[in-house]
């Protein structure tokens, strides 16, 4: 009776809800699978066709959705990735022109949010703009009452983009910049509709030290016990965007995401390297060091259409603690077995650089 009642809480939550014996190792010791673009729902399929007429190899690249964040979560996955757009005055993406193109789609924002002040978010203006949370704040508040409701769930870290890139054909909307301005409020955001309780930011770790990084060179992550139920935000940009961000803010002071910073630099803690193939043994060696890094298992569904997973052996033999994939589920818009997830069906391990060291403890 206790084998069968075993089983059948395994069956019903992730084992990421239940308290480990890898409880006491830092958080740069451990290895999730999340997703990509994780808000994304599917271009309708009338403006899908009319795209893909025109341009075909681009459309492939994003014939893909997700289902919502929480249900991502009640799975089981460790990373989500939300991309937002400025819209200072609101009502900038109101009215996505792809909406225009073709008649006969689903009506678009019922509820008039994207109306109000504040971010958006979605994949592309006027064409991939179908979203699980349209904005930011909706997409926080999720988040937070997901974790209210999975007290003690493990660490969920978030990528985030900064999107501000115009579109290089003309008839589409120009997109705000993100300016210094601009990450503040984006910092305030977070701590307004999440909470601060529900971080760790780089503030956490540094403790101490001098510098982020050598905070992050000294393990000083927080342990996997001490980060229950708190969320882990970083922004994937390089150039002036993370320029932007670090300014003012040496080792992030006061910032609450992480930044894509290089090794080698005061901000260095989380380092996005999405090509675990080409840099299995750089990205090994600095996670051995204390990084974290983020590697994809898949992008532009072209792994998924070859049922290939040799990126995805590659980025766990990485060590590459955040491993992104659109396919924890198998794809609904082709034919493919194509599906990732660690080999017992989870998304959470402890990490394989260091899983000898963590059994000899």
């Amino acid at each position: 009776m206790k084998l069968i009642s075993g089983l059948l809480v395994s069956l019903l939550f992730p084992l990421s809800f239940f308290k480990t014996d890898a409880d006491d190792i830092t958080i740069n010791k451990i290895q999730v699978i999340g997703s990509h673009n994780s808000y994304k729902r599917a271009i309708d399929p009338k403006l899908f066709h009319f795209l893909q007429s025109r341009d075909s190899v681009a459309m492939s690249k994003i014939d893909y959705e997700h289902i919502g964040l929480s249900d991502q979560l009640n799975l089981g996955l460790g990373a989500l990735e939300i991309d937002v757009y400025a819209d200072a005055k609101g009502g900038k993406y109101a009215h996505p022109n792809g909406l225009s193109w073709v008649p006969g789609q689903p009506a678009y924002d019922t509820q008039g949010v994207m109306k109000e002040p504040g971010f958006k978010v979605f994949h592309i203006q006027d064409i991939d703009y179908r979203s699980n949370c349209l904005t930011f704040k909706l997409c926080l508040q999720e988040l937070k009452k997901w974790s209210d409701e999975h007290p003690g769930h493990n660490p969920i870290f978030i990528t985030m983009n900064a999107k501000d890139e115009a579109m290089k054909k003309p008839g589409f909307k120009v997109p705000e910049k993100f300016t210094s301005k601009v990450f503040a409020q984006l910092d305030q955001a977070i701590l307004d509709n999440l909470g601060r309780s529900y971080l760790i930011t780089p503030d956490d770790v540094r403790g101490k030290y001098k510098t982020l990084e050598t905070a992050v060179l000294h393990n000083n992550w927080p342990t996997l016990k001490a980060a229950k139920g708190k969320f882990i935000f970083i922004l994937d940009e390089k150039g002036t965007k993370r320029a932007t961000y670090i300014a003012g803010h040496p080792s992030l002071k006061g910032r609450v995401l992480f930044a894509d910073a290089m090794p080698g630099t005061p901000e260095a803690a989380i380092h996005i390297m999405n090509n675990a193939k080409k840099d299995l043994a750089a990205i090994k060696s600095l996670v051995k060091k204390g990084y974290i890094i983020r590697t994809r298992a898949d992008s532009d569904t072209e792994e998924a259409r070859n049922n290939d997973k040799s990126s995805f052996i590659a980025a766990q033999k990485s060590g590459a603690q955040i491993i992104s994939t659109d396919y924890y589920k198998k794809s609904t818009h082709f034919k493919s077995d194509y599906v990732i997830s660690f080999t017992d069906g989870t998304y959470f391990k402890t990490d394989p650089l260091f899983k000898t060291a963590m059994a000899n403890k």
